[in-house]
């Protein structure tokens, strides 16, 4: 019996390392999974729901990397908050709170974004890992400062000019727009705060 549970926990801790080896890596690739899930999540007409989810997932593995155990758990007590909250006041339609939440979770991801860009500056030499954490940080800023641009229309109507529907997609897209340096053509920040902020 104590040798099965030696091995699972020598299992758990293989697991673990192997993880922590490649966390970037998988960062970016659910951050590009969720980019590509949301509009065919969307055009089937499932909700924000399932976005939320893959933007709850993808917050938990940007915040784990973070080195400082101390940083990382306060980090993941408010992203569980967080989530608590979101998902507590889509049931109790508080959309005051759960525009609260999403704030609280785009703080959350750029201060990972941050722990990633660090880990991309501090290498020696540089290594899949490395260049997998600075990506992260691009696509963390991109996802959540979109969230966030989504939460600044829902709470303050008309701080974007936009034709049809103004959706969490929509969001990220000008998101990356900004990011991008593309140029604004079909949203366009209207008011003082949606024009700092992007």
């Amino acid at each position: 019996m104590s040798e099965a549970i030696e091995d699972r926990a020598g299992g758990l801790a293989a697991l673990g390392s192997a993880y922590f080896q490649r966390r970037y890596a998988i960062l970016f690739y659910s951050l590009l999974l969720t980019i590509a899930a949301s509009p065919l999540v969307a055009s089937v007409g499932l909700g924000t729901d399932l976005i939320d989810w893959f933007l709850a997932v993808n917050l938990v593995a940007a915040v784990i990397p973070i080195s400082g155990f101390n940083e990382r758990r306060l980090l993941l007590i408010i992203v569980i908050a967080a989530l608590i909250l979101r998902f507590a006041t889509g049931w109790l339609n508080q959309a005051t709170l759960a525009a609260a939440s999403l704030m609280i979770w785009t703080v959350v991801a750029l201060v990972a974004a941050g722990s990633a860009l660090s880990f991309a500056f501090r290498a020696r030499s540089i290594d899949r890992e490395h260049v997998y954490a600075a990506l992260s940080a691009y696509l963390l800023a991109g996802v959540f400062f979109g969230s966030f641009y989504w939460v600044l229309e829902q709470t303050w109507p008309g701080s974007f000019f936009f034709i049809g529907d103004f959706s969490p997609n929509s969001a990220i897209y000008f998101s990356f727009v900004t990011l991008a340096t593309l140029g604004y053509g079909d949203i366009v920040p209207r008011t003082d705060v949606a024009r700092g902020l992007a």
